[in-house]
């Protein structure tokens, strides 16, 4: 084979079905999701064995009978080689076979199918919340801050929303509990039971975040409205809500939707504390009980629900990125 025909066969398109760049682009976003639940299930797995000394003595108590605590750990499969124990993991996992709690008895799944929807409300309505507090308003701080005006103005609101947001959920949980709980009395500060309890919680998880997502928006709308096409636009004498609304808000949140996504996946996993400090009854609560309580197969459960959560918000928002934006890189080799 001469030279020339040799880069002229490397450097030949692709045929067949491979060629099309959304079937490369769900090749490989595939492959990076199925690599990381792998990386995920394997770290659950070893969760129960990397904790120092007997899991099973630890659940049950220095007091259980020596005998109950052989039982239960074979009733667990602990004494099996850990590529056997391994094995088994992942088939009870196939089958939605998340074991049973060494505390309650009551199996692992059923115990999380009763606190997720839960969890599952909270941080969507948080999330809600923030994107409807967050659009606006950079918009606005955008609007009145471009061309270097309003220096005053973008001053107050980037160091406002840099000190909001980098904030703890549960502190700003603890200060509404104080102020709107214990000195007005004009919310609910535990359970779940009414619309009122939701308001605290919700507004603890989307305060930092909003004041985040703002920030950004006002950024990527400034240098939007610098762009030709908005000036193209004000030149044909559209409307301001057109122009704002129509042409430069699209342009603004596609930039912004990789961070939406990943405030995402942080409130669901920042239920966590916010659950603990109104009494949520959902997985967050739950996590940490099953730590004190040392109930370990609840906590190796919860872990693998949050983890999976995470990954599956980050490739919808890889997919919602492509379908956008048909120039994003994201599909490309």
């Amino acid at each position: 084979m001469t030279l020339a025909s040799s880069v002229a066969s490397t450097s030949a398109p692709r045929v067949g079905v491979l060629s099309h760049p959304w079937v490369r682009f769900g090749l490989r976003r595939l492959g990076r999701l199925l690599v990381s639940l792998w990386v995920l299930v394997t770290a659950s797995f070893l969760m129960i064995h990397l904790i120092p000394g007997d899991p099973v003595r630890a659940a049950l108590g220095p007091t259980a009978p020596p005998a109950l605590v052989a039982a239960r750990r074979a009733d667990m499969g602990l004494d099996d080689p850990l590529l056997v124990q391994y094995w088994h993991y992942l088939q009870h996992l196939f089958t939605g076979d998340l074991g049973t709690s060494m505390i309650s008895q009551l199996p692992v799944s059923q115990i999380v199918s009763q606190r997720l929807p839960a969890t599952l409300q909270l941080a969507l309505l948080a999330f809600l919340a923030a994107v409807a507090v967050a659009v606006p308003l950079g918009v606005l701080m955008g609007v009145l801050t471009r061309r270097g005006h309003g220096r005053r103005t973008e001053l107050a609101f980037t160091t406002s929303s840099v000190v909001v947001g980098i904030v703890p959920d549960f502190l700003v949980g603890v200060g509404l509990v104080y102020v709107f709980g214990v000195n007005l009395g004009w919310f609910p500060v535990a359970g779940n039971a009414t619309p009122e309890a939701y308001v605290l919680p919700v507004l603890s998880l989307a305060i930092g975040p909003a004041a985040i997502l703002a920030r950004i928006i006002r950024v990527e709308m400034v240098s939007v409205l610098e762009a030709d096409f908005v000036r193209t636009a004000r030149a044909k004498r559209l409307p301001a809500r057109a122009i704002y609304l129509g042409h430069a808000l699209p342009n603004a949140l596609t930039a912004s939707l990789t961070l939406g996504g990943l405030l995402l996946s942080a409130m669901v996993a920042g239920t966590v504390l916010v659950e603990n400090v109104f009494a949520w009854p959902g997985l967050g609560s739950t996590i940490v009980s099953s730590i004190l309580n040392k109930d370990y197969q609840v906590v190796q459960a919860i872990v693998l629900v949050y983890g999976v959560g995470v990954l599956v918000v980050n490739t919808l928002v890889d997919v919602a990125l492509a379908l956008i934006d048909p120039r994003s890189t994201i599909r490309e080799d």
